[in-house]
């Protein structure tokens, strides 16, 4: 493949992920300040209606293996870039429909019933779409250069939350919106926005995507009469072993991005008085994390040419550790008592440097993990099962260990999970110099 379709495949790729990314990242910021108020409503504790909203929330981390086996069906069968395609359209239909739900007060039970559907289906829709991006920028790179090609689109992730979480700052800030305020304009229109332009988004990403050409490594699968009838078959068949260890080698990936950013969240705008958070306002909780989010971006690149010099095992054990470090330092940084918003930057900024670093060469070793014939429901199931593992009971668990036991549980929460994600690590096979077109 020469220069210029690779360049192609690069803002293909990360335009498409940072699309979905965006889809996914407006859902979890109105997970913590919207939904609770307009649709779990719970007048009694408002902790309850945090809690459900996050198992709401947590819907698509179940919904995401299933779009895994769904997309990398025919992802292996008839191609990464029309799969892709149909990856984009599932999760950005789901995304606009939310714009028009209405509430509980409304609808009743029907109101979190549609919400869980729609959340159901952007599952299905991110499921297929992060191993498809991951194969395209992979399958079309130069050798030596996979992990660099691959971070790409990994950079989906900070700008669709950049994206994402910036468009809710200047609602929030537009429509005067404080905390509590349920008749206001951002409550009762404004935050409907940011889900009805993801339509605008997804027509930009298609036009990218379809001109885009199939994969030289696929394309040679196809010539050489190597493709299965059934991948989902195949792969449990013959890549048991490296699902399973691609599985825990995103655990603390996903546990730590979902710490970093939905469950400090609410955390971070609970009342203080009540001893439930650290009462900062939400409108300054969003600046601060958006300012965060660029140490997440700076992480990636950094990660994508360590993974390619010094190897991905090597690489990943030394994020391994740090993660750990970062696990002892949570007191430190958000007990209720000493905290400002000094501190809380620090820790998320420490906190999203450390994700890009571990994120970043993700897109890279877990393909590698799989050979041609079964790379995308491979890669895909371990990134998804993973997500449920990591990610979709993560705030939950947060939220209910900094309740009960203080804030620097949620830490050692994070360095249990670093250890398991440090074990498969060091099971892993280093695979900086697999052939990707070996079957």
């Amino acid at each position: 493949m020469d220069a210029s379709m690779r360049r192609k495949v690069i803002v293909a790729s990360t335009v498409g992920t940072t699309i979905e990314f965006y889809d996914f990242y407006v859902y979890a910021t109105a997970a913590v300040a919207v939904f609770p108020i307009l649709f779990f409503p719970a007048n009694d504790d408002p902790t309850v209606g945090l809690l459900q909203s996050f198992a709401t929330f947590g819907l698509a981390f179940i919904a995401r293996p299933i779009g895994s086996l769904l997309f990398g069906h025919f992802g292996d069968r008839i191609g990464r870039k029309a799969t892709l395609v149909g990856s984009l359209l599932t999760m950005g239909i789901a995304t606009f429909l939310i714009a028009f739900i209405p509430p509980y007060a409304q609808v009743g039970i029907v109101a979190p019933a549609l919400l869980a559907l729609m959340r159901f289906c952007q599952g299905l829709g991110l499921g297929g779409e992060w191993s498809g991006a991951a194969l395209l920028a992979t399958e079309t790179a130069q050798r030596g250069k996979r992990a660099w090609a691959a971070m790409w689109p990994q950079l989906g992730a900070p700008f669709g939350f950049l994206l994402a979480n910036g468009f809710f700052l200047i609602l929030v800030a537009l429509t005067g919106y404080n905390k509590g305020d349920i008749e206001g304009a951002f409550m009762t229109w404004g935050w409907r926005i940011p889900f009805a332009m993801s339509a605008v988004l997804v027509i930009v990403g298609l036009v990218i995507r379809l001109k885009l050409e199939e994969t030289p490594v696929f394309q040679q699968a196809v010539d050489s009469g190597k493709r299965v009838k059934a991948p989902v078959l195949e792969v449990f068949r013959t890549s048991k072993k490296p699902m399973i260890i691609g599985t825990f080698v995103m655990l603390s990936c996903y546990t730590l991005f979902y710490l970093v950013t939905t469950w400090v969240l609410s955390y971070g705008i609970a009342s203080k008085e009540l001893g439930k958070g650290l009462g900062i306002p939400y409108i300054d909780f969003l600046k601060l994390q958006l300012i965060s989010i660029f140490a997440f971006i700076a992480g990636i690149p950094l990660a994508g040419q360590l993974a390619d010099k010094r190897g991905r095992r090597r690489t990943l054990t030394v994020i391994s550790f740090v993660m750990i470090a970062f696990g002892l330092s949570f007191r430190f940084f958000l007990d209720p008592q000493n905290a400002t918003e000094a501190s809380v930057l620090a820790f998320l900024t420490i906190g999203m440097f450390i994700m890009g670093m571990i994120f970043g060469p993700m897109s890279a070793v877990l393909p590698e993990l799989f050979t041609t014939n079964v790379r995308y429901t491979g890669s895909g199931i371990s990134y998804n099962v993973s997500s449920i593992l990591g990610a979709a009971v993560a705030p939950f668990i947060a939220t209910a260990l900094a309740q009960q036991f203080g804030v620097q549980s949620v830490g050692w929460y994070l360095i249990v999970v670093s250890l398991i994600t440090l074990v498969a690590v060091r099971i892993m096979k280093e695979t900086r110099d697999y052939d990707l077109s070996e079957i």
